[in-house]
């Protein structure tokens, strides 16, 4: 099995400066620095990297996302856009957030997400750009979150029926919501286009002070053929180099 193709989140290392980081992420054997703005592709570009999955345009939002059909006509727009903006940058992917139930029952929130991404997916098979919904736990981070386990999100892309519409699968947040993640990840793989590590609880480093096998996990990925990104989304306690290369070993294991 080849090894997995490893990425990190810029958010979790914002205390560095984006060069920086890059330069550093690359002679660990890196190939991206992800959730990133436009304006900031040509930095990482620079180190030889690529940013493996784009920030939502600004109307999308974790709380406020595409599960409002009000909320459609905005986001069209702004997603189209961005999507041309990622073809031509070489990005692959690009975030879309449920956003929160906010009353809306779980059939009501398929309903509009498979309608608003059924009609950017054409945009998004013609770039060849994929859309990547994140499944996020609504216990502890991200309260009253829709997309929030895995079935209502393989259900959602079985509605939606585009190769380029898949589920970014947190590690982090689905142990929270529902654990058994090897057999999930397993089961449900042909769903999932990208992957977010961190320890749980905490969300810090993926080492062993935390309860998830991260060499297990990562096997039983590899085991699936997949051939995205795994991106390190935790928040470092300690030296955050020194927390990302440990990672960068765990999961090159």
């Amino acid at each position: 099995m080849s090894p997995v193709r490893q990425s990190v989140s810029r958010w979790c290392f914002s205390a560095l400066a984006l060069d920086t980081l890059a330069a550093e992420a690359r002679a660990m054997g890196l190939e991206s620095i992800e959730l990133l703005d436009p304006p900031e592709w040509a930095v990482v570009a620079r180190h030889g990297l690529i940013c493996a999955m784009a920030n939502a345009p600004a109307p999308c939002t974790i709380e406020k996302g595409i599960n409002r059909r009000e909320s459609h006509a905005s986001l069209v727009e702004a997603y189209e856009e961005r999507l041309r903006a990622c073809a031509a940058a070489g990005v692959p992917n690009l975030i879309v957030f449920s956003g929160n139930r906010c009353g809306i029952d779980d059939e009501q929130g398929l309903d509009a997400c498979a309608e608003f991404l059924r009609g950017i997916a054409g945009e998004a098979e013609r770039v060849g750009v994929t859309l990547c919904m994140e499944l996020l736990n609504s216990r502890i981070d991200h309260p009253d979150y829709q997309c929030d386990h895995t079935a209502w999100g393989v259900e959602l892309c079985e509605r939606v029926g585009s190769e380029r519409f898949k589920l970014l699968y947190d590690i982090y947040h689905m142990q929270i919501m529902e654990g058994d993640v090897i057999r999930t990840i397993q089961r449900a793989h042909g769903c999932i286009g990208h992957f977010h590590t961190a320890g749980n609880p905490g969300r810090h480093e993926i080492d062993d002070t935390q309860e998830l096998n991260y060499p297990a996990i990562v096997r039983a990925i590899r085991g699936t053929g997949f051939r995205g990104f795994i991106g390190h989304e935790f928040v470092p306690r300690g030296n955050p180099l020194e927390a990302l290369r440990a990672a960068v070993a765990t999961c090159a294991e």
